[in-house]
C-alpha cells in the first residue's frame, strides 16, 4: 500500500535511464578530432574541419594486425537500411581477435542520422554515452541529447561496442540470477556475508565464461577503440569527429593513443584518469557521490518539503541512518521485493546524476524512512534496465564488469585486504565509500586476463582534445578531468561549475556553445575556461 506522505506529494517523473554507477575500477574517455595537418594551434583559433566524407583510410595506421589482414573489415561497405523516422541502421563486421583476424567476426550495431542540412554538413560525429554497457545506438536515436546545431551539420553516428547491446551481446546471468548478484550486500559486515558476495561474485564470472567464453577476453576497450577505427574508415572520414561521456571518455582517449594520427575533434566529457586503479577509481567515485550528496543534502534543506532536518551534518546522518537500518532491516516495495541496502544506495546515486532527479530523490527519501522503498527501487530499476515484468532490457548490468576487469583487473584475492580497502574508503566517503570499497570483488577471480592496465595517454600527435570536467560530478570527478587533460599532450580542459554527471547538453548554454564551437569550428575554449 503506498504510503501516505507519497500519496500526498506531487512525484516528479523518474527517470527512464541513468548512466551506470557500479564503476568496478572503471574507465571512461573520449575524443576529439581535426583533418590531417590542419589542427588548431592552440588558441583557441579555427581550424579546416574535419576531413570531407568519401576520402577514408583504408588501413589501420597503428595497434591493429598487418593491413592486409584487415584490410577487409577495412573496406566493406555498410548496407544501410531505414529504421525508423530519419534514421539509418547497418552491421558492421569486425575481428573477434585483432591479434587473429582470421578467427571469426563479430557484428556491431551501427544507426545514423543524417545531418539536417546536406549543404552544411560537416561530416560524421562518433558518439557513445558511457557506461561500459551503454547503447551508442540509443543514445544516438535521443535528439535530445545533442544541440540542434550539432543535428543540422553532422552525421550522428552511434554503435553499440562489441558485447553491448545489439553487437554479438555477452550473456552471463539470468533474470533471476541479476536480481541476486545486485541485491547481495555488497558492503559486507561479517564472514557470512563476505562469503555470500564472494560467491555471487565467482557465480558472474562463471556465468559469462559459460554463456561468452569465446568473445569474454576481447571485449575490452582496446579492442573497442580499434573497432572504432573500422567503423571511420567505413564511414569515409580521413579522422575520427567523436563526442564521448562517462565511461566514452576512456574509450576515446584508448582510442587516441592507439590512433593519433586519426584523431580529429574529440571531445570528452566527464573523464576517466587512466592512470588510476581499480581502488583508486573507487575511492575516487565514492568521494565524488558523497560531495554530490553534500550538495543535494543542501539543497534538500531550504526545500519546503524536505525529509531531512537540521543542517548539513544532521541531514547527512540521516540519510547514512536510512542506509545502516535498511542494512539491517530490508524496506518494502509495492512490488513485493525486498529494497536491500545496496539496491537502496544504487538507488540513492542515481538519484545523483542529475539536479532534475533531486526532487524525485527528496520524495524517495521521505518514502523511504516512511519504510516504503518502492519509489527508490523506481530509480534503481531505471540503473540497471530493470522492466516492470523482471526483465533487464539490456545487459549493461554484465558488460560494466565485463569490460571492467579486464582495462583494470584486479589480483587481489584475499578478503581481508578488501576489507581495508573497503574501510579507508568509508573514512573518506561515510555512505558511499564501504560499498564501492567492495564493488571491484568480481574482477578478483574474472575467468578473463589482458595485459591492459593503468597508465598514462600522452597520444603524441593527436589533434587537440577538449576535455570537459564538471565540479561537483558524483560519478567521474573533477579531479579526474584535470587528469586526462593534463595527461594529453593536445589536451584543452573546459571546466563546469555545477552539479550531476557530465556537462554536455544538461542545460548549460555556455558549455553546449563552447562544444559546438569546437565541434563545428575547430574553435578551442580558452586555457583555463570555465563556465
Amino acid at each position: 500500500m503506498p504510503s501516505p506522505r507519497r500519496q500526498a506529494r506531487a512525484v516528479p517523473r523518474p527517470p527512464t535511464r541513468a548512466p551506470r554507477t557500479r564503476l568496478v575500477g572503471a574507465g571512461l574517455l573520449a575524443a576529439v578530432l581535426l583533418a590531417a595537418g590542419c589542427t588548431s594551434d592552440g588558441d583557441g583559433s579555427a581550424s579546416d574541419g574535419p576531413a570531407a566524407a568519401g576520402t577514408g583510410s583504408a588501413a589501420p595506421s597503428a595497434g591493429g594486425a598487418s593491413e592486409g589482414a584487415l584490410a577487409g573489415y577495412y573496406g566493406q561497405e555498410l548496407d544501410w537500411g531505414s529504421c525508423g523516422e530519419s534514421y539509418q541502421c547497418a552491421k558492421l563486421r569486425v575481428p573477434v581477435d585483432y591479434a587473429d583476424p582470421e578467427g571469426g567476426d563479430l557484428e556491431l550495431s551501427v544507426v545514423r542520422r543524417p545531418a539536417g542540412k546536406k549543404s552544411e554538413r560537416v561530416g560524421s560525429l562518433l558518439v557513445n554515452p558511457g557506461g561500459p554497457g551503454g547503447s551508442g545506438i540509443d543514445y544516438a536515436r535521443s535528439a535530445e541529447n545533442f544541440s540542434t546545431t550539432l543535428l543540422t551539420r553532422f552525421d550522428i553516428v552511434g554503435f553499440d561496442p562489441r558485447g553491448v547491446g545489439t553487437s554479438s551481446p555477452i550473456d552471463c546471468l539470468s533474470d533471476e540470477q541479476t536480481d541476486t548478484f545486485l541485491a547481495v550486500d555488497a558492503s559486507p559486515d561479517d564472514a557470512r556475508e563476505e562469503a555470500a558476495y564472494a560467491e555471487q561474485s565467482r557465480l558472474l564470472g562463471e556465468g559469462c565464461e559459460a554463456r561468452s567464453g569465446e568473445v569474454l577476453p576481447h571485449v575490452g576497450t582496446v579492442d573497442a577503440a580499434k573497432d572504432m577505427d573500422v567503423l571511420r574508415a567505413v564511414l569515409g572520414d580521413e579522422t575520427l569527429t567523436y563526442l564521448g561521456k562517462s565511461y566514452g571518455t576512456y574509450l576515446g582517449a584508448v582510442y587516441a593513443e592507439q590512433f593519433p594520427d586519426k584523431v580529429g575533434r574529440f571531445v570528452l566529457d566527464g573523464a576517466l584518469d587512466p592512470t588510476l586503479t581499480d581502488e583508486a577509481l573507487n575511492l575516487g567515485q565514492a568521494k565524488g557521490f558523497e560531495t554530490a550528496l553534500t550538495a543535494f543534502v543542501d539543497d534538500c534543506l531550504q526545500q519546503e518539503e524536505c525529509p531531512l532536518t537540521g543542517g548539513r551534518d544532521a541531514g547527512l546522518a540521516q540519510v547514512r541512518g536510512l542506509l545502516d537500518d535498511i542494512d539491517r532491516e530490508p524496506l518494502r516495495s509495492d512490488d513485493g521485493r525486498e529494497v536491500t541496502q545496496p539496491l537502496a544506495a544504487l538507488g540513492l546515486a542515481t538519484g545523483l546524476y542529475s539536479k532534475d532527479f533531486w526532487p524525485y530523490l527528496e520524495v524517495a527519501i521521505a518514502d523511504a524512512l516512511d519504510g516504503d522503498g518502492t519509489t527508490l527501487l523506481t530509480l534503481t530499476d531505471a540503473q540497471t534496465d530493470r522492466t516492470e515484468d523482471g526483465t533487464y532490457a539490456s545487459n549493461g548490468n554484465e558488460v560494466i564488469y565485463a569490460v571492467n576487469c579486464l582495462d583494470k583487473p584486479s589480483d587481489v584475492t584475499d578478503l581481508e585486504a578488501w576489507r581495508e580497502r573497503a574501510a579507508t574508503a568509508e573514512r573518506a566517503a561515510p555512505t558511499f565509500g564501504a560499498l564501492l570499497g567492495w564493488s571491484s570483488l568480481p574482477c578478483a577471480t574474472w575467468p578473463a586476463r589482458s595485459d591492459t592496465g593503468p597508465h598514462e595517454i600522452a597520444a603524441p600527435g593527436a589533434a587537440p582534445i577538449l576535455v570537459v570536467g564538471t565540479t561537483r560530478d558524483p560519478a567521474t570527478p573533477y579531479e579526474w578531468a584535470q587528469g586526462l587533460a593534463g595527461q594529453l599532450e593536445s589536451g584543452r580542459l573546459l571546466t563546469f561549475d555545477g552539479d550531476g554527471h557530465t556537462a554536455y547538453a544538461s542545460g548549460s548554454r555556455c558549455v553546449d556553445e563552447a562544444v559546438d564551437a569546437y565541434l563545428v569550428e575547430g574553435t578551442l575554449p580558452a586555457e583555463g575556461a570555465r563556465c
